[in-house]
């Protein structure tokens, strides 16, 4: 349900206490305000701890510093009379027993009154006395059209004129989703300074200055991939399956009636292209890509690390459609690990796998992984991804692409004169990013002759990388085994 849609009917209902997680008072305010002049035609009156009580310009001054005053002025209010109260930040003093006390017995007047009492927090845990008589909110990111509201008002205040202004709020209305109003304020004030026209350069200065806000206040970093499908060699299988899903986010798709895709698991050895082939999803996609740092989500305060998770849901949501990019999952979420932390890693697993198997919104997950033997069961069971696909050791006929898309971007010009054939026969057990590392070994040591490199060069580069798949065998053995099994899909079909 809508928030205003749901805030207004609890008002309705003459719920007492409504407790309301966000960040965003100014938002709130104007929404509870819309809310209250609608058809409910009740006072509003707001209160925080250095102003105490206002309505309109008049003060309660006796209220100020005082919450369990403010309490008692919401308790002597004429019963007969229609009245709202916003209490902002009243959430840091429920750890007074005073004022639990006074809520507790507040709320039995409230609940024969035509009062209602919203507090405004950005704590989401609200201690066990309180659970049973308060209804719980959280106000969402803005959405879209929000978003369209406050840039035609900006771009009207600051008298900003332009023959395709429309198309250009809705663009922006776009790159701004996952943002607050306050921070779309403050980047697009910073913006105007010194740039007028809505052009392609203003678009890449609002998407850089949007990467420090989402950096500052959040868990995720915004990626701006350059890559493409056709700039990874082999993996046919798993190209094949992200062109037939490309475009699964169009309204088309929705009206087909089809269910937009939770997303994939990339398991596979270290250099084998997972990580770059996330990046060509949301490329290939036009889709905004998101990466999840997700050993952050974890700190030393006790409850933080699940609030963190939370705030990163929100945030994704709100920046819908994306890609979310969750690397290394498997370095994280080890059952070997999970017993010594308190059952913190449980918890934000579960609140994680929750949000995977129920989320319905149009945000698809690409996690990595290089192994799955320690990770636990729930995390690869059907319903979380739509796919587990195992990416091996490229084969001869993959390795000869790679060579070639690596070889083409370097030397577009020359590449077709490198012996692709024996270089491919030779590199057996080199994963796709190790024969990048031995083109570049290829390329010192034509350079430091001041030369260009051979095929020669190439071959002398191999003999001097030893390739995990032979330093680390055991581990690599023990995931192929595991692949030949048929547990997990194949992205490659050689």
């Amino acid at each position: 349900m809508h928030f205003q849609t749901e805030l207004k009917l609890l008002i309705q209902s003459s719920c007492s206490f409504i407790y309301i997680l966000t960040y965003e008072e100014e938002r709130l305010e104007s929404i509870i305000k819309s809310v209250a002049s609608d058809d409910l035609c009740q006072a509003l009156y707001t209160w925080d701890f250095v102003q105490g009580f206002t309505l309109g310009n008049d003060n309660s001054q006796d209220t100020k510093k005082n919450p369990l005053r403010a309490l008692e002025f919401i308790d002597s209010f004429n019963v007969n009379a229609d009245a709202i109260f916003l209490l902002k930040d009243f959430h840091l003093f429920f750890s007074d027993i005073s004022i639990l006390r006074k809520i507790r017995n507040l709320s039995r007047k409230l609940d024969v009154s035509n009062h209602v009492v919203l507090i405004a927090g950005n704590d989401p845990s609200i201690p066990n006395e309180l659970k049973h008589l308060m209804h719980y909110l959280r106000l969402p990111l803005p959405n879209k059209y929000e978003l369209q509201l406050e840039l035609h008002r900006l771009f009207d205040k600051l008298s900003i004129a332009h023959p395709s202004l429309s198309n250009h709020v809705n663009v922006i209305a776009r790159l701004s989703q996952g943002l607050s109003i306050n921070q779309l304020r403050k980047i697009m004030s910073k913006l105007m300074v010194d740039i007028t026209d809505l052009d392609d350069v203003y678009l890449q200065r609002f998407l850089e200055e949007k990467q420090k806000y989402i950096s500052q206040t959040s868990l995720l970093e915004i990626c701006y991939p350059t890559v493409s499908l056709d700039d990874i060699g082999g993996i046919d299988n798993l190209k094949t399956w992200l062109l037939m899903r490309s475009n699964a986010f169009s309204e088309s798709s929705r009206n087909y009636g089809l269910p937009y895709p939770k997303g994939v698991l990339l398991l596979g050895i270290q250099g084998t292209g997972k990580s770059l082939t996330a990046k060509a999803i949301a490329n290939t996609w036009n889709l905004v890509l998101l990466r999840l740092d997700i050993g952050k989500l974890f700190a030393g305060v006790v409850g933080q690390s699940e609030a963190n998770t939370r705030e990163m849901i929100q945030v994704v949501e709100a920046s819908a459609p994306c890609v979310l990019w969750i690397d290394e999952i498997d370095k994280v979420f080890d059952k070997n690990l999970a017993s010594n932390d308190s059952g913190t890693s449980n918890r934000v697993l579960a609140t994680l796998l929750t949000w995977l198997s129920d989320k319905t919104t149009p945000v698809f997950i690409v996690a990595t992984a290089n192994s799955i033997a320690n990770m636990p069961a729930e995390v690869t069971r059907k319903g979380r991804f739509d796919e587990i696909f195992f990416l091996n050791l490229p084969s001869t006929v993959e390795r000869k692409k790679i060579f070639q898309v690596h070889l083409q971007k370097i030397r577009p010009e020359t590449w077709h004169r490198y012996n692709l054939d024996y270089m491919a026969e030779y590199s057996k057990l080199f994963s796709g990013a190790e024969i990048r590392q031995v083109l570049v070994e290829a390329m010192h040591i034509a350079f430091i002759q001041n030369r260009d490199f051979t095929s020669l060069d190439i071959l002398n580069a191999m003999d001097q990388i030893i390739p995990l798949a032979f330093s680390d065998y055991d581990s690599v053995h023990r995931i192929q085994e595991l692949a030949s099994l048929g547990k997990f899909r194949l992205a490659s079909s050689y």
